[in-house]
């Protein structure tokens, strides 16, 4: 069963993976060592996937390590607009957005298969 619904290719997702992908400088005593840091990446999974589930997948799908999974839930938000056809009400779909961490190292190219 696919939990993943799609990768989250979005400006801020872009900007989180940028910002995580870069070499961390920190100092231990009196000396200045510098590390990568991990690589994070965004999915929509359904709203009935698990960490568990989600990691499995994505270490099949993309042959990485998946160090850690953060899951947010994001509720339907009701709208409406006025037209030329009167007020017209609608609600967008309730979603479940995941965050992976992968293990130093590890990179995911979406744009692989294109």
């Amino acid at each position: 069963m696919a939990f993943i619904i799609k990768p989250l290719v979005t400006e801020k997702m872009t900007k989180i993976t940028d910002k995580t992908s870069e070499k961390k400088t920190y100092k231990v005593k009196g000396e200045n060592r510098t590390k990568k840091a991990e690589a994070s990446y965004g999915f929509i999974v359904r709203p009935d996937a698990n960490k568990l589930q989600i990691k499995k997948e994505v270490e099949d799908l993309y042959n990485v390590t998946v160090i850690s999974v953060n899951t947010m839930r994001y509720a339907g938000k009701r709208s409406s607009r006025y037209t030329k056809d009167g007020l017209v009400r609608g609600q967008r779909n309730a979603f479940k957005k995941a965050i992976v961490t992968l293990k130093e190292g590890d990179t995911i190219d979406f744009y692989s298969n294109i």
